[in-house]
């Protein structure tokens, strides 16, 4: 069987979860199956950046220009533009759809191109079951072409020994990230602790995220980092107490699984994905209101132990090779 990827969101420095996911599915499939045949198609505008990357034996790179001629289509990132004989896309989230997170344009040529994904696909990934229910509600896709696959973590060689009294928060600053309401609920810290944000400071009404830090009565207690390396995000993750992921909408949140994977307490938001993916192993809260719960973790030496532990047993259920195979099973289903 020859399956083509759409592997236009796995090329550059900067990767989001997408970006993450792609190329765990890329080379993970490849690598699982040397035996079968794969094309990576990446869309005009990246193929000749996509030379940069050596792939597997077992694939071939493709300009994705209308169908792919293969047996299967898969598109990782819930867009396609011409439907292939068999066709699956994976459905991240539809938060773009629900609430004010994106300009109006950028709304309605979103929700266009989700409503043509989900109709020319034959089955779709949803990487939770909170963005399958989005996808049914949402886009009215049937409930039997949804199938859930949870994304995966790399676990670290080793989690930190030597932690600091630092809340340690990850993600693209931007309104959805609820930057601001953290940065008001750190206040209430000692003024031992400092706040560490890493992440982008590009996103959608980062301006207005970033004031908020700027005129924090903690101003000098937090460090606005921008994006950062793998080896640097290894080191905040080490060297933490606290992470802080309180975001208002969220379709899985590799965040939360990275934090645990490196023993880290998690407190994050009660609502979309976020419950799903924490278990029973991080402090939930509503991310409208997360100071007096913040407090607590952080004079509560006990609470925040158990929360590692708990977190560093609730990750061992999601790792990549399993994303990997699960995803292999719908194509099999395809055949």
């Amino acid at each position: 069987m020859t399956i083509a990827l759409d592997a236009t969101y796995s090329l550059g420095k900067n990767l989001s979860g997408v970006g993450v996911y792609s190329r765990e599915m890329l080379f993970g499939l490849a690598q699982a199956h040397p035996e079968e045949k794969f094309q990576f198609c990446y869309r005009p505008h990246r193929f000749l950046r996509s030379f940069n990357d050596t792939l597997p034996q077992n694939a071939t790179r493709r300009a994705l220009l209308g169908a792919p001629s293969a047996d299967l289509f898969h598109a990782l990132n819930q867009r396609i533009d011409k439907k292939a004989s068999r066709t699956i896309s994976t459905f991240h989230d539809l938060f773009v759809m629900t609430g004010d997170y994106s300009s109006p344009e950028f709304r309605a040529r979103f929700t266009a191109q989700a409503r043509d994904a989900a109709a020319r696909s034959d089955l779709i990934i949803a990487v939770s079951s909170f963005t399958a229910s989005q996808v049914h509600q949402l886009l009215n896709v049937e409930p039997s072409r949804t199938r859930v696959i949870h994304h995966g973590v790399h676990f670290p060689a080793a989690t930190g020994s030597g932690r600091q009294q630092v809340v340690l928060s990850v993600g693209a600053i931007q309104r959805r990230k609820n930057i601001a309401r953290l940065v008001k609920a750190f206040e209430k810290l000692p003024d031992s602790w400092r706040l560490s944000l890493a992440g982008a400071p590009d996103g959608f009404g980062a301006t207005e995220e970033l004031r908020a830090v700027e005129e924090s009565s903690a101003r000098a207690r937090i460090d606005v980092l921008g994006y950062v390396s793998s080896a640097q995000l290894d080191s905040l993750y080490n060297s933490a107490s606290i992470f802080a992921f309180p975001s208002l909408d969220e379709g899985f949140g590799m965040p939360i699984l990275d934090a645990m994977a490196h023993g880290v307490p998690v407190i994050t938001s009660n609502c979309s994905a976020m419950p799903e993916v924490a278990g029973d192993a991080a402090l939930l809260v509503d991310p409208l209101n997360i100071g007096d719960a913040l407090l607590h973790l952080a004079a509560d030496d006990a609470l925040r132990a158990d929360l590692a532990r708990r977190g560093l047993e609730h990750v061992k259920k999601f790792t990549w090779e399993a994303a990997v195979e699960k995803t292999w099973t719908v194509y099999d289903e395809m055949r």
